[in-house]
């Protein structure tokens, strides 16, 4: 069952960029973020009462899964959520985040002492070369300071909460640190909601089928996995899956909302999904 999860969690991660424009277009992104882990760290409280965990840990332990959920729930979805919502070209913010794998790869070694393969770099740079050609490799669109800024943020955020979580998955049950991450995460965009930002949410059908969405396939289904994948495996292998997450939106895109799904796309999954085989296989 363990052999399944990667594969589920491409899908259920590529998934919430479907129902990413649907939010945006009906609430401030920050409201809507804060309004998300509101949900998901309600329903972890929940779930960690109901299976017996214990919830009041040493304020270490506290603080410390807090600010991965402040890095992740808050800088990086922030990040990507403002970049797109400005204008920031999706399939251009898309393949900045993509920069990640490569990102972890190069400082697992000297943050985790990891050791990094040149197998795994050779891995890594295939598939961030397939998840370029899926995304496409065009500047030409007017790009946005504020945006490219927003969404260089969020891969140094989602790069040091992967190093960071891979140091502290071990010191709480996983639901607790989830619960703690999504409570970290609402506050950051309550703060930034509060400081910044029009509270503006339209309870609209759309908003409300693909913020469900968003808050148990995504938050409930896809990160619990990741959080586990990263515990129970290297940072430098367990990031090196989000290069498969490009070419398996576009291929939903192309299923659900009728987009093209061009030669190149496939090419650019099949170089990828060589690229994770050669980085992940022991």
């Amino acid at each position: 069952m363990i052999r399944i999860f990667p594969f589920i969690f491409v899908l259920l991660w590529s998934s919430a960029f479907i129902t990413t424009k649907p939010i945006i277009d009906n609430s401030d992104p920050f409201a809507a973020l804060a309004f998300r882990f509101a949900l998901v760290a309600l329903g972890f409280f929940l779930f960690s009462i109901y299976s017996k965990q214990k919830i009041l840990v040493n304020k270490r332990n506290f603080f410390d899964s807090l600010f991965s959920g402040v890095l992740f729930h808050g800088f990086y979805l922030g990040g990507v959520f403002y970049s797109i919502s400005i204008g920031m070209p999706t399939a251009i913010a898309a393949l900045i985040v993509t920069l990640q794998p490569v990102l972890t790869n190069a400082l697992s070694g000297p943050i985790l002492n990891e050791k990094v393969s040149i197998k795994q770099w050779i891995g890594v740079l295939l598939g961030f070369a397939g998840a370029g050609l899926v995304l496409g490799f065009d500047i030409g669109n007017k790009i946005p300071t504020a945006g490219l800024i927003a969404t260089i943020i969020a891969l140094l955020a989602i790069t040091f909460s992967t190093l960071w979580q891979k140091k502290l998955s071990n010191n709480l049950p996983l639901s607790v640190s989830n619960m703690n991450q999504a409570l970290g995460g609402c506050l950051f965009h309550l703060v930034i909601v509060i400081l910044f930002a029009d509270p503006y949410i339209n309870f609209s059908q759309t908003f409300i089928i693909a913020m469900s969405h968003q808050v148990f396939l995504v938050s409930f289904g896809a990160f619990t996995i990741l959080m586990f994948l990263i515990k129970k495996n290297s940072a430098s292998k367990t990031v090196s899956i989000f290069f498969l997450i490009p070419a398996t939106s576009a291929f939903m895109a192309w299923l659900f909302l009728n987009e093209n799904l061009t030669r190149l796309d496939l090419v650019g999954f099949l170089i990828t999904s060589i690229g994770v085989y050669i980085a992940t296989r022991d």
